[in-house]
């Protein structure tokens, strides 16, 4: 991977603010007292990242195939369009619009945007009945690795060692 794509992939990849993250409720214990807590971004979250990274250089677009949402998301790269496409179904809370939401936010996770949030660990947290579903109780910790700011040091480290690494072999 050439460095301008190395710095494409680590742009898209990195982090978002904790303050960005939101949690929703996955399964949840017999008793209802506790539920998995599931970490997502939101739609704007991920255009705004887009523009950080491409600027006016990036697309969307959209297609059914069999009662499913696909979003693809195109990018310039190096003056040619890149294609990635996510799928998702209409969702329990305005169908057709949540539909489109997660079709986007799918497509940009094979971007690498927000991926690292099916890396987060499925801890079980305590929840509260709010109308027909459950709440978290409290907001989860967030792993230092999963910050910006854990991240940058990671990739910092890394290329540290890797700079080493071809210093001793030259």
């Amino acid at each position: 991977m050439n460095s301008t794509h190395k710095e494409l992939d680590r742009a898209l990849k990195r982090p978002f603010p904790v303050k960005s993250i939101s949690w929703r409720v996955g399964a949840t214990s017999r008793d209802k007292d506790k539920g998995i807590a599931l970490a997502y971004i939101d739609a704007r979250d991920v255009m705004r990242r887009l523009d950080e990274v491409f600027g006016l250089g990036w697309q969307c677009r959209y297609s059914h195939a069999e009662g499913k949402t696909i979003c693809e998301i195109g990018c310039n790269i190096d003056g040619q369009w890149v294609w990635r496409a996510g799928g998702a179904g209409d969702t329990d809370v305005e169908a057709e619009k949540g539909a489109i939401s997660d079709a986007f936010k799918r497509a940009a996770v094979l971007w690498g945007i927000g991926r690292y949030l099916y890396e987060l660990p499925n801890n079980w947290a305590p929840i509260k009945a709010q109308g027909r579903s459950f709440v978290l109780d409290a907001t989860p910790q967030i792993p230092e690795w999963a910050t910006p700011e854990g991240f940058d040091r990671l990739m910092k480290k890394r290329d540290d060692a890797n700079q080493q690494h071809e210093s001793e072999h030259t």
